[in-house]
């Protein structure tokens, strides 16, 4: 089941440059991590008072074969994805795809934050839209950053 907004990640080749827009917001930085199967770096900003949920993802590439290599081909820093909590992120991998949903990933994967496990899917027209789903606790998931 799908518990709630996780987070909203930005694709961004400049993350100092982000950060500044953020801290001006009133936004701090709660977390970072890299998650090494997809080659990027990810930093979690959040509104003090609001406990680190929703954040704000700044995800930047960390290697030439990252997950965000043909997205600055396509388009500018961006909205990349939103990411969606679960409680079982297999049975809910499973009731998207039967709601035509397309998964981006082979299988789950360990996030950018120690015990994240997460897999992407894409949302076809009319919304066009890359989610993630992300579960957090899950034993094997240890951040490989």
């Amino acid at each position: 089941m799908i518990i709630g907004i996780d987070h909203i990640g930005l694709a961004t080749e400049d993350p100092g440059g982000v950060a500044a827009f953020l801290t001006a917001l009133g936004l701090g930085k709660d977390d970072e991590g890299i998650a090494e199967s997809y080659g990027v770096a990810c930093e979690f900003w959040s509104h003090p008072s609001a406990g680190g949920q929703p954040a704000i993802e700044l995800v930047t590439p960390v290697r030439e074969d990252s997950a965000l290599s043909d997205h600055f081909t396509r388009r500018l820093p961006s909205l990349y994805h939103v990411a969606f909590e679960v409680d079982d992120l297999d049975a809910e991998l499973a009731r998207l795809r039967g709601h035509r949903l397309v998964p981006v990933d082979a299988e789950p994967c360990a996030g950018a934050r120690p015990g994240m496990r997460v897999a992407f899917m894409y949302v076809p027209k009319p919304a066009a839209l890359l989610i993630e789903l992300v579960q957090y606790g899950v034993a094997g998931a240890a951040s490989a950053g």
